[in-house]
């Protein structure tokens, strides 16, 4: 069996993508079981040595309501942090951004609602009141020299609300940007995207500078949108490591886009990476023997049968 796709260069690409790899914090957060800190540290050793140049590590959320990522600091003591490689953590607060500051954190990311109902289950803000703490913690850490991104989360609908309407998503990100943010992720919490709906956002915007964007594959729709979003030009994607993850605060959101089925598709078309699936492949299915759990991600099942066959054959 193929270990790689066959190449066929598409037009109205772009030449390479970014993945930004979301599996050590969005991905295990939403894990029923918590993860030692010893396997959180290898997994983020092994998405670097499989080519990863910014692996979002881990949050300082508060520990009641993320359990699962409690040991932040710890992890960060553990973490190699090496040359070339981005290791920026959520922040949901200032006091996030004070330890952020105290463990020598270079990137930081803050999450934001594009809905009424999702800021105040997630945030408990209202809309327009999560702005009012976001300012100081960008504030602040553009003072300290830290570069900033921001989340939106519910981006194309809410399970409260339904869709969400596209000049809702385009202020909030408009306004996220003018704080300082250096990129926005436009976030399918719940996966209910589409294609032409992904365009039309991106469009809204204006084109896809300082867009990246975030799909999760609840209704099977996470690499078309991700296709979609590289046609309008968007070279920013995040996936995660196996599949893993969701959201702790939106019980319809299934695993985000998993890297591996990202990967695959863009060494198809052509669109390099710089990331080995073989190697991403091998640490999915590692990670799946700790989580105690298969990896969703199909390309995962599709190679990790070959994989295993060709050690038993080595042996």
């Amino acid at each position: 069996m193929t270990r790689e796709p066959y190449r066929v260069a598409a037009a109205g690409l772009p030449e390479r993508v970014t993945v930004y790899e979301v599996g050590p914090r969005d991905g295990l957060q939403n894990e029923s079981v918590v993860v030692p800190v010893e396997v959180k540290a290898e997994f983020v050793a092994r998405l670097a040595a499989a080519g990863h140049r910014v692996i979002e590590t881990t949050s300082f959320v508060h520990p009641k309501w993320v359990p699962q990522l409690a040991d932040a600091s710890e992890l960060l003591a553990a973490v190699e942090r090496l040359p070339g490689v981005r290791y920026p953590v959520l922040v949901p607060n200032e006091r996030g951004l004070d330890r952020a500051l105290e463990h020598g954190v270079q990137e930081i990311a803050i999450f934001a609602s594009a809905t009424e109902t999702f800021a105040n289950r997630n945030l408990n803000r209202t809309l327009e009141s999560q702005f009012t703490m976001f300012e100081p913690v960008v504030a602040r850490a553009l003072e300290h020299g830290l570069r900033v991104r921001a989340y939106v989360s519910m981006c194309f609908g809410d399970p409260w609300e339904g869709p969400t309407p596209v000049a809702q998503v385009v202020s909030v990100g408009r306004r996220l940007l003018d704080l300082g943010c250096y990129e926005l992720s436009l976030g399918d919490t719940v996966g209910v995207g589409t294609a032409g709906h992904v365009a039309a956002l991106i469009g809204a915007f204006g084109g896809p500078e300082r867009l990246a964007v975030h799909f999760h594959d609840t209704y099977g729709q996470a690499l078309a949108n991700t296709l979609a979003a590289l046609r309008e030009g968007v070279t920013v994607v995040d996936a995660s490591t196996g599949g893993i993850g969701g959201c702790p605060y939106a019980e319809s959101a299934t695993g985000n886009l998993a890297t591996e089925d990202l990967v695959w598709m863009l060494h198809g078309l052509g669109v390099e990476t710089g990331l080995d699936l073989r190697s991403l492949v091998e640490t999915s299915t590692w990670l799946a023997t700790e989580l105690g759990r298969p990896s969703p991600s199909r390309v995962v099942q599709a190679l990790a049968a070959g994989l295993t066959t060709e050690r038993d054959v080595k042996e």
